[in-house]
Order: structure tokens, then sequence, then C-alpha cells
């Protein structure tokens, strides 16, 4: 029977306090199973010592072989790109965007991580050069360890699980959104955090059903990646029942609305470009690089909500949200990184998180054992949505309910009433498994 004995009342207080604040924060992250044993255990031990039995060196030494530390190393992979500034001085991302949540994450793994002997480190690799990435990530497994968090584009994480790909090693993507790496470019190697353009296209069209806002106008941006998120917004007006009057196509030149008078030109530009569109509900806006959607606000011909890239606007995570724990999630983040969590940062830390839970869960560093339940339908990660997210077993997406809000303030979260399905509502936002075409992921 283990006894703990204090020099003074005031040690006994301090380890009281300890434990408690360590099982508030299990209460947050999801693990408080695991700790409340460890708690009560320790509570009804008596509170007066018998006397001691005497112990050589080298029982000492046994005891203290039995546990040793468990060290879970997890490495960020930041690529650094070349992007245009955001229109508002109000929206420049900082340094540590993502790596910040991480590193929150870390802490909270290892608040647990003190009652189960395991110890986690958060490592990260900056480069604008793939190489330099994938020969860090190389270096990571080579040290044991193969648990990678990755905020890359589509060519350099395809680059990067190619070059993995036969390792120990699992991707944790939270920077890039693209349905296709999680559909005809799947691979058993990477877990997705981050939503995709057609779950989030999904959670705005169903806020907008719910609404009767069912005529949609689409203005896209230019390039690539704005021209896919257009098409998850057709995707969902055809699986919810919004129709699309008519799409335009909006060109910009970057830098222009900086000079003096800028705001004039735009003033004039966007009512021009808006006039003589069909009898519309909503004009929904896909700018992926936030380029010119907040010009549209308040300056289209017609006087229609703007929604989409700006306006109200679907996505993981809000500095305002307040919910199932929020608060305290939020405040806890402010106090570590000085700032407010962006989504990439909430991304980030639910990675760190799941490496956290099943090492939690599984009580070991090993890898093989970590992967495979985190692969397996028992894993579910706390994430401060409500309920509890899990991976879908068919392309290893995280579903999880998604937000609806202004740049102030939530306005609802999706899936929303009535949208229902057999298995899962998290399930109506983003490819189901009727639809995928990733075939790594299916088990012959």
């Amino acid at each position: 029977m283990t006894v703990w004995t204090f020099a003074t009342p005031l040690a006994a207080s301090m380890w009281v306090g300890a434990r408690a604040a360590a099982l508030v924060i299990a209460v947050a992250i999801g693990l408080t199973p695991l700790l409340t044993s460890a708690v009560v255990a320790a509570d009804e031990a008596p509170a007066v010592a018998p006397p001691a039995t005497p112990v050589s060196p080298e029982q000492s030494d046994g005891a203290a072989d039995q546990k040793p530390i468990t060290a879970i190393s997890i490495l960020y992979l930041k690529q650094l790109r070349d992007v245009n500034p955001p229109l508002s001085l109000l929206d420049q991302a900082p340094d540590d965007e993502g790596i910040a949540g991480a590193r929150l994450a870390v802490a909270d793994n290892n608040t647990t991580g003190t009652f189960l002997r395991q110890s986690f480190k958060l490592e990260t690799a900056e480069s604008a050069n793939i190489d330099d990435l994938i020969k860090a990530a190389n270096d990571h497994i080579a040290a044991g360890t193969g648990f990678i968090i990755s905020d890359l584009d589509s060519p350099a994480l395809i680059k990067l699980v190619e070059a993995l790909a036969g390792k120990p090693a699992l991707i944790l993507n939270v920077g890039n959104p693209d349905d296709e790496l999680r559909e005809e470019k799947c691979r058993t190697n990477v877990i997705h955090l981050a939503p995709t353009r057609t779950m989030l296209a999904d959670a705005l069209g169903q806020y907008l059903v719910w609404k009767q806002w069912r005529n949609w106008f689409i203005v896209s941006g230019p390039t690539a990646q704005d021209k896919l998120l257009a098409d998850a917004y057709k995707r969902a007006a055809k699986r919810f029942g919004g129709k699309i009057v008519e799409e335009r196509e909006f060109k910009y030149e970057v830098g222009s609305r900086r000079a003096d008078g800028g705001f004039e030109q735009i003033q004039q530009q966007i009512p021009q470009f808006t006039q003589n569109v069909k009898d519309h509900d909503v004009v929904i806006v896909a700018d992926e690089g936030q380029l010119f959607a907040d010009y549209m606000p308040y300056r289209t011909w017609t006087p229609r909500p703007v929604v989409g890239s700006a306006g109200l606007t679907p996505t993981s995570w809000h500095p305002a949200l307040e919910l199932w724990g929020g608060t305290q999630f939020q405040n806890r983040f402010k106090r570590m990184a000085k700032r407010l969590m962006r989504p990439l940062d909430y991304d980030a830390w639910i990675a760190m998180r799941v490496v956290g839970e099943a090492a939690a869960r599984k009580q070991t560093g090993d890898f093989k054992t970590l992967n495979d339940y985190i692969h397996s339908p028992d894993f579910e990660v706390a994430a401060f949505k409500g309920v509890k997210t899990t991976l879908r077993a068919w392309n290893g997406q995280l579903r999880q309910p998604l937000i609806i809000t202004t740049p102030k303030l939530l306005v609802s979260i999706s899936p929303q009433p009535g949208f229902l399905h057999q298995f899962t509502e998290l399930d109506t936002l983003g490819i189901d498994k009727p639809e995928t075409k990733c075939q790594a992921y299916t088990k012959p």
C-alpha cells in the first residue's frame, strides 16, 4: 500500500493543488478516466505513514528502473510560402501560426504524461525547400520516432508522402484542405486534421438551406484553388437543395487597392461587377487566398448577404468560440502565445493531441502500437466540439462539427438540424463513404 507523507502542511497543500489542476486539464482533453483512478488511489492512502522498512540501494535502484520515462518526439514541418499580404492589416499571419497550437498540445500531453511517465517534445523544421523538410523528416524517423505534423501545399505534401512510403512514419496534415489528398491521392501513412473544401462548403451550404436562402450567386477568383472551392459549393447545392443562379469570375490586380483612392475604385468596381445578376438570396465568394473577398460586403449592386470567404464563413475554429469549455481553452492559448488562436493553430493542436491521446490510452511510445490504434475504430479524441471526434475509416479524415461565424461572433454549428445520416450526422459534411475514390484504405 502506497503512503504519502509531507514534511509541512504547505507541501501537502501544494500536492493537492497540483493534482487538482492536472485533473481539470484532463477533463478538458478527455482523459478523465485515466487520471481519476490515480487521484482516488492517492486520496485513499492513510494520512500517517507506518514505520519505514529499510530499503537496500539495490532494491531502490530496481524499483526506479521499473518505470522509465517514455519520451515521444513529434516533428512539425512548416513550408515557407511566398504569398500575397492580406487585404487587412488585422489579418497578418503570425510567424508561429500552427506551431503555437502544437506547443499548447505538448503542454496538455505532458500534464497527463506526468502521471503516466511520458514526456512529449515538439521539434520544428521550417523551409521553402521541400527537400530540406524531407531530410528533416528522415532524420527524425532515424532517431526513432515517426510522428510528423505537416503544413505543406499539395505538391510538397505528395512528395513528402512518397519519400516516406514504407517507413515507420505517420504524417498528420494540418495545413491543406485539398480533397484530392483524401481521395484519388490518399495514402494510409497520412491522416488529415484540417477540414476539406467539401466539408467547409457543406457546412455553410447546410446553414444557407436551413435559412431558406436557396438561390446562390457564386463569385470565384481566377486561381485553381478558387475554382476547386467554387466546385465544392456547387456540389453542396446539389446535395442540399441549393440553386446556383449564376457564377462569375472576379479578376483582380494585387496591390493597387493600397494606393490612395483605392477604396474609391473598389466602390465603383464591385457594384458594376455584381450588376444585372439573376435574383439571388446570397453572394458566395470563393477566394481561398483571401485576395479580394473582403471587398464584397456592403458593395454589391443588390443588397444581399456575402458568405463563403468573407462575411459569414465556415471554419474549424474561431477565437470567439466559448462553448464546450472553449473559453478556458482560448485563455490558455492566449496566455501562452500572447495572441488569439487561429484555425491552423487549432488543427495543429488536434494533431498533437491525437498522438498524446493514443500514447495515454495504450501507455506506450511504440510507433506501431500507436499507429495501429490511431487507425482503429476504437480511437477518438476530445476536441472542444461537444461530441467525440473520430477518423473516417475510408480516407483518414477527421470528422468534426464546423463553425459558421462572422469575423467577431459565432453564428451556428454544422451539421444543421434536419440533415440526417444513417451512421453519424458528421458524415453529412464532406465526401461520404459511398462517394469515396480512396483505394489505399480499402481492405481486401
